[in-house]
């Protein structure tokens, strides 16, 4: 199956496959039961984030050549924390910087989407439960999160979770680069192999602890390099077989992209 996109089209939105340079309706259930409908008259459709989660479960500390970084011992168990789905916005919404904001950091990571109910999923079945992956920006107030010491407030303002530009149907045991560019400058480049807890010891563990329902996100944790934005900046990151999200950085109170992803 192709990816999946959420496009607006005739001024709805709606789920579509695109192949072949072309545009189709996802025809039946999301997260059940789906094959490729009609061809959609549309070149350029407006992108939209792939779908609206009730939570993003994100890892903190994740990643190996990271944690070298930080010149920190690797976690014993992953470190979860929650950002709230109103922080979600798409491919080409701006990152809005709030006021009196401290230090804005990007964070490229893997998003892992559920495709249905999960509780209590054994790693070695973690696969059924995957309705694919996206790109995830874990945009986060560093001062805020050092002042907090939990992260609820530093990574939950609004447009502070850029998703898309889609979800992908793939295997979780498939190592895939993950990148972040600021300005076309390459700031983060590794590979979920360098993940200290795996994409299925993660889901394993999430779901011991809360029931995530079809289109919440494990976003499973950023690489070495992460840096600040500042307004004027366009922050790109990228996940090998799923794409690229691109999102503009402003400053409160400029005018936006406008990020309508709630409807």
């Amino acid at each position: 199956m192709k990816n999946i996109y959420r496009i607006e089209h005739n001024g709805q939105t709606c789920h579509a496959l695109y192949q072949g340079d072309e545009w189709f309706s996802l025809k039946g259930d999301l997260y059940g039961e789906f094959k490729v409908g009609d061809r959609l008259e549309v070149v350029k459709p407006r992108i939209l984030a792939p779908l609206i989660s009730s939570k993003i479960v994100a890892v903190g500390l994740n990643y190996k050549d990271h944690a070298a970084e930080m010149n920190k011992a690797l976690p014993a168990e992953p470190l979860i924390f929650l950002k709230p789905s109103t922080a979600i916005i798409g491919p080409g919404d701006s990152i809005v910087i709030p006021p009196q904001a401290g230090r804005i950091d990007y964070e490229a990571e893997v998003g892992v989407v559920i495709g249905r109910v999960a509780r209590n999923v054994p790693a070695d079945r973690a696969q059924e439960y995957v309705l694919g992956l996206t790109c995830v920006n874990d945009v986060t107030d560093r001062d805020l999160q050092k002042r907090d010491v939990q992260y609820t407030r530093a990574k939950g303002f609004d447009t502070f979770a850029p998703i898309g530009p889609c979800v992908a149907p793939v295997e979780l045991d498939i190592p895939l680069g993950v990148e972040s560019r600021v300005n076309g400058e390459l700031r983060q480049n590794s590979s979920t192999s360098e993940l200290i807890f795996s994409i299925r010891e993660l889901i394993q563990f999430v779901t011991a602890v809360m029931t995530l329902l079809p289109g919440d996100i494990i976003s499973t944790g950023t690489p070495p390099g992460v840096g600040a934005l500042t307004p004027g900046d366009r922050v790109v990151v990228a996940v090998e077989g799923v794409g690229e999200l691109g999102n503009d950085v402003i400053q409160s109170g400029a005018s936006s992209a406008g990020a309508d992803n709630q409807s």
